[in-house]
Formats: structure tokens, C-alpha cells, sequence
């Protein structure tokens, strides 16, 4: 049986959607990366709002770009330590439609976002995967998803043999590419794929690279997370 929380509305509608690995394509920060991403149809992308990342946008840049994105594709906004007030500002002025969680958000932090959401929308928590122990915290996170990475920006992937029994559903992150996402989703059958560096050419989006992810990412088999999902 599936170890999930009852998650927000897009979560959800994707788990009954069977048979799908989901694409997250993260870090877009111009017009041409939505023009890309609109052309692509990933599931989702990642805006995102720590201000010391090389890929911060500030929200009325955001906003912008979350008005040009088509409706099908859920943005998401990717925060470390935020206060919860900013998030919740952008997710009621409906820049974003999902919260990523970086830093050190514990249960409690979860929890008190949830309780300030007007309207459900997906949290996704990420976790740096280093051990057997870390597998653990994640699966006992509070958020209706996670997020599981190699950490640090190392662009190297963690041991996916420690993914071996995780039940509830994840996003494998962390040193993917468009050489390697199939092999990826064959081996740990993720509920859904995350990349931000590998699809970049000179540190900014590259088209042909984001087309190669998300093409390689579908073309492996469906995750036994999403079969199983679909018949909840």
C-alpha cells in the first residue's frame, strides 16, 4: 500500500492519471523558458525565490512569466527557509500553484503552510539523499510529496539503489540528464523527474536540452508509483 498523504489537488489528479512518469523542469527565469516549456508541456516548472541562487526571480518577474505559461503546467515555487507570509502572498495572487520546500523546513513549518493556504496546492519537501537515513526522514515528511537529491548543485546523482521499497511518492532530482533520466526512471520508478543545471548551456535554458529530457523522461515505463496511484 502507498504511504501518501492526501496532497494537494494536482498531486492527486496525477495519481490517477496511471502510467505517467510527471516532468519538472526547474529554474526557468526568461520568456524563451516559458516559450520552451509551453512548446514542451512538462508538468511542471520551478520558479525559483532564493535569493542567493544564481536563478532567483523576484516576484513581479515571476508573475510575469506564470502569466505567459499555459494553464496545463503547474509552476511551482522553490523557497529555502522562506517566510511563510511571501509564499502564501504569491500562491493567492496565483503566480505559483505548488511550494518546494529547500531548506530546513521541518513538520511543524509543513503543517502552519498548510493551515495558511486558502486553497490546497501541492508542498513538495526536498531531501539531500546521502544515507539509508536520510531515505527515511524524507518518507516521513509531512509534505504530500518529495523531492529526493543529491544535494549541494554537485550535478552528480546519489546511490538510487537506496530508493529501493520507498512507496510514497517522490521526484527523483539530483545529477539527471537527458543521457541518463531513462535509466533513472527505470531503476527507481519515480512518481516524477526534476532537472535545473542539465538542461543549461552557458547557464541559461537550453532549448534542445529541455527537449531531450522531457522526451527521454516519457520514454521510459510508467513508474509502478503513478500504476499503483491510478488505482486509488
Amino acid at each position: 500500500m502507498c504511504n501518501r498523504r492526501a496532497g494537494g489537488p494536482d498531486l492527486e489528479k496525477g495519481c490517477r492519471e496511471a502510467g505517467r512518469v510527471r516532468i519538472k523542469l526547474c529554474g526557468l527565469r526568461r520568456d524563451c523558458d516559458i516559450d520552451w516549456a509551453n512548446e514542451l508541456l512538462p508538468d511542471y516548472v520551478g520558479f525559483v525565490f532564493a535569493e542567493g541562487s544564481r536563478r532567483y526571480v523576484e516576484p513581479r518577474q515571476a508573475a510575469h512569466l506564470s502569466a505567459r505559461l499555459q494553464a496545463a503546467i503547474v509552476p511551482v515555487g522553490v523557497f529555502v527557509d522562506a517566510d511563510q507570509k511571501e509564499i502564501v502572498t504569491l500562491l493567492e495572487q496565483k503566480i505559483i500553484r505548488g511550494v518546494q520546500l529547500h531548506g530546513h523546513e521541518d513538520d511543524a513549518y509543513v503543517e502552519e503552510l498548510r493551515k495558511e493556504m486558502a486553497e490546497e496546492c501541492l508542498i513538495l519537501q526536498a531531501f539531500q539523499i546521502r544515507g539509508q537515513a536520510d531515505v527515511e526522514q524524507a518518507c516521513a515528511s509531512r509534505a504530500d510529496c518529495i523531492l529526493l537529491d543529491s544535494g549541494g548543485g554537485s550535478g552528480e546523482a546519489f546511490d538510487w539503489s537506496l530508493l529501493d521499497g520507498v512507496e510514497r511518492p517522490f521526484f527523483l532530482a539530483g545529477g539527471l540528464t537527458p543521457e541518463n533520466v531513462g535509466a533513472a526512471v527505470s531503476c527507481c520508478h519515480p512518481f516524477g523527474v526534476d532537472a535545473s543545471s542539465s538542461l543549461e548551456t552557458g547557464g541559461y535554458k537550453d532549448r534542445e536540452k529541455m527537449a531531450a529530457f522531457v522526451r527521454a523522461g516519457r520514454g521510459g515505463p510508467a513508474g509502478r508509483q503513478a500504476r499503483a496511484f491510478g488505482k486509488t
